[in-house]
């Protein structure tokens, strides 16, 4: 039971890591948008990208992860465990912040700068090497 758990926790990290990805990139188009139809359609990409395929990715992979670690408590004694839990918080962290800038843009009151969203793209990705290297190496 615990090898089917952890491959659909895996699912659901890559499909929430995809949407993490790929929203603030859609945001770095949609800040350079200028007519009304791109504008508009953006908001559709972004609204069904969040609750459609992030929101319930990332809902999927915390309760997956925290059946594995109900079945594997030991983990929590673990220092790597620790920093990927951290890391976690992090993720969920920035994953709401999309939903602030996602609101902002459905409003109309974008104020930053696509430089500033090819930025913020970034940093999952920093996570994602992090939380990587802390599960497969588990250095400490």
């Amino acid at each position: 039971m615990y090898l089917w758990i952890k491959a659909f926790h895996i699912i659901a990290v890559v499909t929430w890591f995809a949407g993490l990805f790929y929203l603030p990139r859609l945001f770095v188009y949609h800040a350079q948008s200028e007519d009304s139809i791109s504008n508009e359609r953006f908001k559709i990409m972004e609204r069904k990208l969040y609750r459609g395929i992030m929101l319930p990715s990332m809902v999927l992979a915390i309760g997956l992860g925290i059946w594995m670690l109900m079945l594997m408590p030991a983990w929590l004694t673990q220092g790597w465990m620790h920093a990927k839990l951290s890391l976690v918080v992090a993720l969920v962290v920035y994953h709401f912040s999309c939903a602030v800038l996602l609101k902002q843009f459905a409003e109309d009151r974008n104020t930053r700068s696509h430089v500033f969203y090819r930025w913020f793209n970034e940093a999952p990705v920093l996570v994602l090497v992090g939380a990587v290297i802390l599960v497969v190496v588990k250095p400490f």
